[in-house]
């Protein structure tokens, strides 16, 4: 399966993606994806060094390399635009992260592998972090709602976890490990510690499996696995382009 780079993973500059002009020209729908793409990455960019609030449609145009009828003949707005890079760029991670937690043999494995590459997606693209994670909270209610709906899906990693104590604690429980996760994620990218993320690793890990495997088994996750060293992800190359606020 070919990888899907995340937004913010490149420039949307990027020469590589430039589009020819003349008779030899790319058909409509391919000049269309394309644009996509480099808006997605210059949206990403621009939100991250400007702030959502701050950011215009014209500076992410011109960080996208496409020109300002072009940008509306794809989205309505700035809103849309965001909406639109947002969910394009969380479905890669956990299409990334399914992956990961596909490969292992039981539970407490695959868990752990889908948080670190949770952990390590976002620390390479730290702009997509900062955008997805941080800035999202200042984009309107429909983005707000498209991050409810994202850590709602996060319950997929738990339908083959071992059962809790007590079933009454169910959904709750679940609530609130994912709750907890993703705050502790967004404390570290507001505070410019992105592209550190992989060392909440262990600690993340025993936060998670404690309901459900007890303290003691739990602990394990603290004294560290094998390759628990930051890597970058398949689908993000390092990103030095970034800045982060």
């Amino acid at each position: 399966m070919p990888a899907i780079p995340l937004p913010g993973a490149r420039t949307g500059r990027d020469p590589a993606r430039a589009i020819k002009r003349g008779p030899r020209r790319l058909p409509a729908e391919v000049v269309e994806a394309t644009q996509r793409d480099r808006l997605y990455d210059g949206l990403v960019h621009t939100v991250a060094q400007k702030g959502y609030v701050n950011a215009r449609v014209s500076d992410i145009c011109l960080a996208a390399g496409v020109t300002r009828p072009a940008f509306y003949a794809l989205f309505a707005g700035k809103e849309d635009a965001f909406l639109a890079a947002y969910r394009h760029g969380t479905g890669v991670l956990l299409g990334l992260m399914d992956q990961a937690y596909a490969a292992e043999p039981d539970w407490r494995a695959g868990t752990r592998e889908s948080l670190r590459t949770l952990l390590n997606v976002l620390a390479t693209v730290p702009a997509f972090a900062v955008m997805a994670i941080v800035e999202i909270d200042t984009a309107g209610p429909a983005a707000r709602e498209a991050r409810d709906r994202l850590l709602d899906n996060f319950g997929r990693f738990f339908a083959e976890a071992p059962p809790l104590p007590d079933p009454r604690l169910g959904d709750e429980v679940i609530n609130s490990i994912v709750g907890g996760i993703y705050s502790t994620i967004r404390r570290h990218v507001a505070a410019g510690h992105a592209a550190d993320l992989g060392a909440l690793l262990p600690s993340i890990s025993y936060f998670l499996m404690v309901p459900f495997l007890g303290r003691d088994a739990a602990a394990d996750e603290l004294l560290g696995e094998p390759g628990t060293e930051k890597t970058a992800a398949l689908c993000a190359p390092l990103d030095p382009l970034s800045t982060e606020r």
